[in-house]
């Protein structure tokens, strides 16, 4: 069985947030949908050990964050690859309060959704969240993220609690002058042939040749969080 064909599945990119009191919290999420147009509803896929999971079961709210084509890795590393109790992840970035108390993100972002949790449903290691949208606004007319663009033109990597995670076959052996480097944090792979071209680093670099204060273009981690694929 190739669990790779799953993503030929059709998704996006959205930064789903909600409260718990006066706290705030928001992660990147692929698994969101539409399941109904009169009313209309929307369901998204949360990991169980996720805060934003706990956030959505208290106050039963939560938003979606559309992101644009050309959102930055370093900003969806910010809301994938970090935990809200470790930092606040809204401290920098631009945001409103909506409808249902709950945060959207406006950066980045081409359009969002808020919802009120009427239903749930328990899938293992996530729950789906149904939720009635009571209100929807278009930003900026703009291309959406999808994850197919992300992970075949920007290269970026699943977080392992993501609803759509595939673990993948171990790399083969390649030349010294061509090894790839993969970041321990996030898991994203620096390959020589491809660069950073975000970075400033173009095609042809070994990793041996970056600057000493290059990070991971998708959370941020210093090269010595790096090591070589065998």
């Amino acid at each position: 069985m190739n669990l790779n064909t799953l993503y030929q599945l059709s998704y996006g990119l959205y930064v789903v947030s909600s409260k718990k009191g006066e706290k705030l919290n928001g992660q990147i999420a692929n698994a969101v949908f539409q399941v109904t147009a009169e009313p209309p509803q929307i369901a998204v896929s949360i990991n169980k050990q996720n805060l934003t999971h706990e956030f959505i079961r208290e106050s039963g709210v939560f938003t979606i964050s559309i992101l644009a084509q050309d959102t930055p890795l370093e900003f969806i590393g910010h809301f994938g690859f970090h935990s809200g109790r470790d930092l606040d992840k809204f401290q920098g970035v631009n945001y409103k309060i909506g409808v249902t108390g709950a945060p959207v993100v406006l950066e980045n972002t081409i359009g969002y959704i808020e919802a009120e949790v009427f239903d749930l449903m328990e899938v293992g290691t996530h729950t789906v969240f149904i939720g009635k949208i009571v209100e929807a606004q278009i930003i900026k007319a703009e291309e959406p993220l999808t994850y197919a663009y992300y992970h075949r033109i920007k290269r970026g990597v699943t977080p392992r609690r993501a609803a759509t995670y595939i673990k993948q076959e171990e790399g083969k052996p390649g030349t010294e002058a061509r090894a790839k480097y993969r970041c321990t944090v996030c898991g994203y792979i620096y390959d020589p042939e491809v660069g950073d071209p975000d970075g400033g680093i173009s095609p042809g670099t070994s990793f041996e040749e970056l600057p000493e204060d290059w990070v991971c273009p998708v959370c941020g981690a210093g090269k010595e969080a790096f090591e070589k694929e065998d």
